[in-house]
């Protein structure tokens, strides 16, 4: 049975972490170092946009199937940065190999921030060394990383499980993320930004690369705040293995633990998106493939008309079947059927692709479901079984303020 705790990425045995202001912001903490006491095995997934950052490019040539320790730094993504980009995220590596006695390669590295500035690594090596000295377990050291990767956001991103694997091995998941903006990953293994890390006390061997994919697939690439794939997006699971159990790469508890922390994490990126008032979750069914239950999920979190109507509380479903229709994903109209939750309510809006109601009291209805926090968009495809869920929010008038002055 996986537990939900509370706990933070320190949380699996054997983690230890760091949060310092190094001065790339001007206030707030901007880097954080995470670390393990015994080389890791490491599963490493990557913005799929042409456009690498310079530490994406940089592991992504290393990749490396240990990590003993990963730099992260806000408030500057080090992308569009050229030679120089590169050899500064090398020279991150490189200095905290150096304070740390490792491999520079055993060291992963992840930015986050404005794009096309050059890192001031004087400021960024001090940094380094001090999280480095100030490396620690408990929850003050994971607020203090959680704080020191975030940007735009306005929550801090974690989640921790425990779980009795079937060997009887109790094992601890734990995660931190950021993202709020410039969100809509498409993260690959080997292959606003979400920057992911993932730790575990379980045993992991390589060939959980696929699972990890299938996870990545069903959560963290299934989160839209606006629909750009960043620079930077990065995902890293850390398995040190502490725990003393079997290999649990295939494992149904360790793999359920996992995919409930990630689905977590996406669900808040979602929340927290830049401006966000609401969430939504759009779940398809009855579709053909997967793919297509993915495609018709993206096409909708994604639309702008349809995140405006739900920010508005305005029952304009005619802005999902839209959506729907442009996703490229195969049904006929005559088969869907379309639900709006929200709070505790359940509106039927489509049957066999007709409406439910016209009357202007049944549209208030609909409105008043559409009024809550958190609202469920519900397709029913009729065409086959594979279905998919994924989560966004809602397109305010914020949004278009925090993007419009994101450089000043």
């Amino acid at each position: 049975m996986v537990e939900f705790i509370e706990g933070g990425i320190t949380t699996p045995q054997g983690f230890k972490a760091a949060g310092v202001h190094s001065g790339v912001k001007y206030r707030s903490l901007d880097l954080g170092l995470l670390y393990s006491e015994v080389p890791a095995t490491a599963f490493t997934a990557f913005t799929s946009n042409e456009v690498k950052a310079a530490p994406v490019q940089v592991m992504m040539k290393d990749n490396s199937p240990t990590l003993s320790a990963v730099v992260v730094n806000s408030g500057n993504a080090n992308a569009l940065t050229g030679r120089r980009g590169l050899e500064d995220a090398v020279s991150m590596q490189q200095a905290v190999a150096a304070e740390l006695n490792l491999d520079p390669k055993q060291v992963g590295v992840m930015s986050t921030g404005l794009i096309g500035r050059f890192m001031d690594m004087h400021k960024v090596r001090y940094g380094i060394s001090r999280a480095c000295k100030e490396l620690d377990e408990g929850r003050e050291a994971d607020g203090l990383i959680t704080e020191a990767i975030m940007t735009t956001d306005t929550i801090k991103k974690e989640a921790s499980v425990r779980v009795r694997l079937g060997d009887g091995t109790l094992v601890y998941v734990s995660m931190i993320s950021k993202g709020s903006g410039m969100i809509s990953p498409h993260l690959k293994v080997l292959h606003g930004t979400t920057l992911s890390l993932i730790t575990t006390d379980a045993k992991l061997s390589p060939k959980f690369k696929d699972t990890f994919q299938q996870i990545l697939d069903d959560s963290m690439n299934m989160v839209s705040v606006d629909g750009d794939q960043s620079t930077n997006d990065t995902c890293i699971l850390m398995a040190n293995g502490m725990s003393n159990g079997a290999d649990a790469s295939e494992d149904p508890a360790f793999i359920e633990a996992l995919q409930m922390v990630m689905t977590k994490i996406a669900k808040t990126i979602a929340m927290d998106g830049e401006g966000a008032t609401k969430l939504i979750e759009v779940q398809v069914t009855g579709a053909e493939s997967k793919e297509d239950a993915r495609k018709a999920v993206r096409k909708i979190i994604n639309s702008p008309l349809v995140k405006s109507a739900i920010f508005g509380s305005d029952p304009n479903y005619g802005r999902i079947m839209m959506a729907l229709g442009n996703s490229g994903c195969k049904f006929n109209l005559d088969d869907v059927h379309l639900v709006i939750k929200g709070g505790d309510m359940e509106v039927p809006i489509l049957d066999c692709g007709a409406p439910v109601f016209q009357e202007e009291r049944s549209v208030e209805v609909v409105r008043m479901a559409m009024d809550n926090k958190e609202v469920c968009i519900a397709l029913d495809l009729g065409i086959g079984k594979e279905s998919a869920t994924g989560w966004g929010c809602d397109l305010t008038y914020d949004y278009v303020r925090i993007n419009a002055e994101y450089a000043t």
